[in-house]
C-alpha cells in the first residue's frame, strides 16, 4: 500500500516513515530494555499524549516483569514549542529506589524532558532513563543523556504515529512530515 499527502487543518503532510519501520526501531529499543533491566522490574513513565502508540507498542515487546504509569505534560502549541511545561496530570506512584523508565514519543528542544526528569530525580529513583523513539538532535537546547534512541530526525515537524497537530494525525500508523 502506497502512502499518500494527508492534510490536517491547515498544513499538508507528506509519508516520511513507513508503520513497518517504526515497529521494528520499536523492538529493537524493546530488546535492549529487555537485556538492560532483566530482573529489576522497572516502572515505565509513559508521557501522555504523544506516547501513547510507542508505550502500547513497547510494551508488547517487553518480556520482563515491569510496571507502567503515564503522566501528561504539555509544551507544544500548533507546531512550536512554547518552552513552558505544564504539568496537567501527576505521578501517583512513588519512585524512590526504583528504575524509572520515561517514555516519550519525541524530543526536539529537550525543555519538558529536562523538567521532568528535574521532578523525578528529586523523589530519588534508584535509576533514571530516557525511552524515546524520535529525537532532533539539532533542535536540542538541553544537554540531555539519552539512552534509548529510535529514530533521529532532521528538524522538521512530524505527525502520526501518537504526534498531533493541534489534535489531529495521532491515529496515523505511519509518520509524516509536513510540506
Amino acid at each position: 500500500m502506497s502512502l499518500s499527502t494527508i492534510s490536517l487543518h491547515d498544513k499538508q503532510f507528506t509519508p516520511y516513515l513507513p508503520a513497518a519501520h517504526i515497529s521494528e526501531t520499536v523492538r529493537t529499543i524493546a530488546a535492549r530494555l529487555n537485556q538492560d533491566y532483566a530482573g529489576q522490574c522497572p516502572l515505565f513513565l509513559v508521557v501522555l499524549n504523544g506516547s501513547f502508540m510507542f508505550a502500547a507498542d513497547l510494551m508488547k515487546e517487553m518480556t520482563i516483569d515491569c510496571e507502567v504509569t503515564f503522566i501528561r505534560v504539555a509544551s507544544y502549541q500548533g507546531t512550536a514549542s512554547t518552552g513552558e511545561v505544564k504539568e496537567i496530570m501527576g505521578l501517583q506512584e512513588d519512585v524512590s529506589g526504583r528504575h524509572v523508565i520515561v517514555v516519550e514519543d519525541i524530543v526536539d528542544t529537550g525543555h519538558t524532558m529536562q523538567e521532568l526528569l528535574q521532578q523525578l530525580r528529586s523523589k530519588q529513583p534508584a535509576s533514571l532513563e530516557v525511552a524515546t523513539l524520535f529525537t532532533k538532535p539539532e533542535c536540542l537546547q538541553h544537554t540531555l543523556d539519552l539512552r534509548y534512541i529510535g529514530i533521529e530526525l532532521p528538524n522538521e515537524f512530524i505527525v502520526g504515529y501518537g504526534l498531533d497537530y493541534d489534535g489531529l494525525g495521532r491515529n496515523y500508523p505511519d509518520v509524516y512530515k509536513v510540506l
